[in-house]
């Protein structure tokens, strides 16, 4: 088998020959057939290509369809980079006789769907926009390549984009996915971080660095350490001085000082039923987790790996699954007591508790924890406010966009109710000193009848106007109309009923 690294999607995917980048072996041969939706056109794109031979005899590369043939390609013929198919459907073959040297093939193929699709090669420095567009295939993350900085200070333009972009959580490697990039001026150093199963690395000063636009729900999901975070077990240790130290689950907020939740259990030949418990109040949109070990020198405890359990009220536990194989998802975890680690969840976990469920620890389990997401707003499926009634409408600027207005409720029912009586209350005295300057200078004048019409009529007409003093006009921004309108205008039209007799 001469095939290397292979992840294939739905509609992309990667390849390359066996040991990549490094020297291909000899008298192999890959044979893949790669496929995209029916009625989709097959888009390619080389990588690299490095095939020793020259006359493609006996190494080579080949595309063959039902209709077509491309290649073969080696050695240094002009090779296009890019072959848009007229077939959903393909043959690649990698054929290697004797040689000396050569890293053999990475490629990258989607359907027509992504004319703007890029290699896991493609780096930030290959291109001068300060803002663009690209399609990452699925299967990046794991070919050779280095990216420096993290999601929030930004990457070295020397950074690989499709990787940066696993590491910031923007795509799952499993799925590829759109990105969009936003270039900026460099900075002195950036900070690596593991993340979704990349290691960035420090980096130093350079020119220019890149960022990614995101959907905005990467926030740090505030937890209350009291009655909020619970536990299966919990462990107390003796320090130096003989006086107990409870490593209790209301110290696993990663923000926090001092030492972390640890379980009561130590032995790790058992299974995995120990567990860390989140209560957010409420259901929230969860795009990821961040964890730590115990953040002790002298402890050096942390956990290998988890997996991520959740519900909402009155409903049992779910694990979290793969998208592609439908199985557990195994988040892979901490490798010391000290450094953070981020993965993310695509697609996001939409729940009100979540658990924490470690599968393999250091020693002993220890985990700080923080949850990143937002709150749920219109356009997801659940809403933050729900329509009563077709009066009633909430206007948000975008998805995932935390609304910080104040949201009317039962305690702030009287005030509105005061104000709306208020306003009337005092247009009354208005009319009323208005109507007797009237009823004075007519009588001065000493004359029949009244050119404004019967008394009745009159006081008709006052009350359409008093009972609506003024025009309510809906706000785009933000609107907010009650249920118990009527019951509010009822309560009006008898107070001033009462006040004009």
């Amino acid at each position: 088998d001469g095939c290397g690294h292979l992840v294939t999607y739905q509609d992309s995917g990667t390849m390359t020959s066996k040991n990549y980048p490094g020297t291909y072996p000899n008298h192999t041969v890959c044979e893949k057939t790669i496929t995209v939706p029916k009625g989709k056109r097959l888009i390619l794109r080389l990588g690299d290509l490095d095939i020793e031979s020259q006359t493609c005899a006996s190494d080579y590369l080949l595309f063959t369809s039902s209709s077509d043939q491309y290649g073969p390609y080696c050695g240094s013929m002009t090779v296009p980079r890019e072959l848009l198919l007229n077939t959903s459907e393909v043959t690649v073959r990698f054929e290697s006789g004797s040689h000396i040297s050569g890293r053999g093939f990475l490629l990258t193929y989607a359907s027509s769907d992504h004319p703007d699709l890029i290699t896991c090669l493609e780096r930030a420095s290959h291109y001068l926009k300060t803002e663009y567009s690209k399609f990452c295939p699925a299967g990046c993350r794991d070919v050779a390549g280095d990216i420096s900085g993290n999601m929030v200070d930004g990457y070295r333009d020397t950074s690989l984009l499709c990787k940066a972009a696993i590491h910031a959580g923007i795509i799952a490697d499993e799925l590829g996915g759109q990105i969009s990039v936003l270039q900026r001026k460099g900075i002195s150093r950036y900070e690596g971080i593991l993340a979704n199963g990349v290691l960035s690395r420090d980096g130093s000063l350079s020119d220019k660095r890149f960022l990614f636009t995101s959907n905005g729900c990467s926030r740090s999901l505030s937890l209350d350490p009291d009655g909020q975070i619970r536990a299966s077990s919990s462990w107390q240790s003796v320090n130096e001085s003989g006086d107990q130290v409870h490593w209790s689950p209301g110290q696993a907020r990663l923000q926090d000082q001092g030492p972390s939740w640890a379980s009561g259990d130590s032995s790790s030949n058992h299974k995995p039923r120990e567990w860390l418990e989140i209560d957010l109040g409420e259901k929230k949109k969860i795009t990821g987790i961040r964890t730590t070990g115990s953040t002790q020198s002298n402890f050096n405890f942390y956990v290998k790996s988890f997996v991520m359990n959740f519900k909402n009220n009155n409903s049992k536990w779910k694990t979290y699954k793969g998208i592609v194989n439908n199985e557990e998802k195994v988040f892979q975890g901490n490798s010391n007591f000290r450094d953070p680690v981020q993965n993310n969840f695509i697609p996001p976990i939409v729940a009100r508790y979540v658990r924490v469920v470690p599968q393999t620890w250091h020693q002993r389990i220890a985990l700080k924890v923080e949850l990143i997401g937002c709150q749920i707003t219109q356009g997801n499926d659940s809403l933050v406010w729900r329509k009563t009634s077709q009066s009633t409408s909430v206007s948000t600027k975008k998805e995932d966009e935390t609304i910080t207005r104040p949201v009317p409720s039962e305690e702030t029912s009287p005030g509105v109710n005061i104000t709306t009586v208020a306003i009337p209350l005092v247009l009354l005295v208005v009319l009323v000193f208005a109507g007797m300057g009237i009823f004075a200078a007519f009588r001065k004048k000493k004359k029949k009848g009244s050119p404004y019409g019967p008394a009745e009529a009159q006081k008709t007409d006052c009350w359409k106007q008093m009972k609506y003093p003024f025009a309510r006009h809906q706000s785009a921004e933000f609107t907010i109309s009650y249920d118990n309108e009527k019951e509010m205008t009822q309560k009006l039209d008898l107070i001033t009923s009462d006040m004009a007799g």
